[in-house]
């Protein structure tokens, strides 16, 4: 989970609203020049005094935590000493190598670091990132927007700690919080047992070739229905007639379920460039992942059926052809047209309906 921090320094008619939501949403901090601002939130949210342009207030209280300027407040660390009750925290504007370089040790040294990059790129960060890596504090970037705090996040794979965001209006605080919770949470796959094997016919199926290569037991879930799906395995394994494509996963007929970001679910028909989706590996570990590209063609179809444990049937289309591959327990790879009866195969079984793609607890019927 990643810290989010909401800036209501600058804010105007709406603070009160703007504030209500943050708490609603369970945002990690609020920041604010006054103390006074803080002075009224509950002890659920981390009250933040960060004064930048304005002389240190005297009542430090009731602030969790101090963001300082060394040059206009003192260094944090003697500030510590003065005020030994107070957390301290070091503000750095990034606009040269000189201001990256103390970025770089109060990253290494402080245990909060609040850092601004006037530039758009993202290098500057990513050199942060490293130089501080397996230090203790903690890193908070100021963004301009919930899309800069995206990628923010996405930096050198693990992202900032936390970022830290001005709302423009109510509603930033929801789209904050959603951008920083985990959007590939794990999930709990179970042994599916094939009971049925046949084939159905001519139709259109979806490879799914994505903008990242996929690991030997990784793949893609996907079903005919929303309440169970089977694991499809990557072209990450050798093929005898052509190379491997370890971006892509040859998925299933173009109406199949796929799980995607935020627990939503898409048709493999709906995806896009740029769109994403849910990769998978055979202990259930997720991560989101950016679709490249999706190649839909006509191609004869073979129908696996297959039953959970606790009696949940389960459907999978997929390109009737021995490369098309499956993941069995332990990551085994298996070739659908050599599927038979009695073998078992991964998949997962979402609690919930799907209307327009999300999740929703209605009486529903699929067959």
């Amino acid at each position: 989970m990643k810290l989010c921090w909401l800036d209501i320094r600058n804010v105007d008619g709406a603070k009160e609203a703007i504030v209500e939501e943050a708490l609603h949403q369970r945002v990690d901090a609020i920041v604010a020049a006054d103390p006074a601002d803080l002075e009224s939130l509950p002890p659920t949210v981390k009250k933040v005094l960060f004064p930048r342009n304005l002389p240190l207030p005297e009542k430090l209280e009731p602030a969790d935590l101090v963001i300082v300027e060394p040059d206009r407040h003192g260094d944090p660390a003697v500030l510590a000493g003065r005020f030994p009750d107070q957390e301290f925290g070091r503000y750095v504007e990034i606009v040269d190598a000189d201001s990256l370089e103390e970025a770089c040790r109060a990253a290494r040294h402080e245990k909060w670091s609040l850092l601004y990059f006037r530039d758009p790129t993202k290098i500057p960060l990513e050199i942060v990132l490293a130089a501080a890596a397996g230090a203790d504090g903690s890193i908070i970037t100021q963004v301009a927007d919930v899309e800069e705090a995206q990628i923010v996040f996405g930096v050198l794979e693990h992202g900032s700690d936390g970022v830290m965001l001005a709302p423009a209006a109510v509603g930033a605080a929801t789209e904050l919080k959603a951008a920083a919770v985990s959007t590939a949470a794990d999930l709990s796959l179970v042994e599916l047992e094939v009971t049925g094997i046949r084939r159905v016919g001519m139709g259109e199926r979806a490879c799914v070739d994505t903008c990242t290569n996929f690991g030997l037991d990784e793949g893609i879930l996907v079903g005919s229905h929303s309440t169970g799906m089977i694991l499809c395995c990557s072209e990450t394994h050798p093929l005898p007639y052509m190379p491997t494509r370890p971006f892509r996963v040859n998925a299933g007929a173009l109406h199949s379920y796929t799980l995607s970001a935020n627990g939503r679910t898409n048709y493999l028909s709906e995806l896009v460039s740029g769109g994403r989706v849910l990769a998978v590996d055979a202990k259930g570990k997720a991560r989101v992942v950016t679709v490249g590209r999706v190649k839909i063609e006509t191609r004869p179809l073979l129908a696996i059926d297959a039953v959970s444990p606790s009696g949940v049937t389960v459907n999978l289309i997929v390109q009737d052809d021995w490369h098309v591959r499956v993941l069995g327990p332990g990551g085994t790879v298996l070739n659908v047209t050599e599927l038979a009866p009695g073998a078992k195969v991964l998949g997962y079984l979402p609690v919930e309906q799907r209307h327009v793609g999300y999740p929703i607890a209605e009486f529903c019927i699929e067959k």
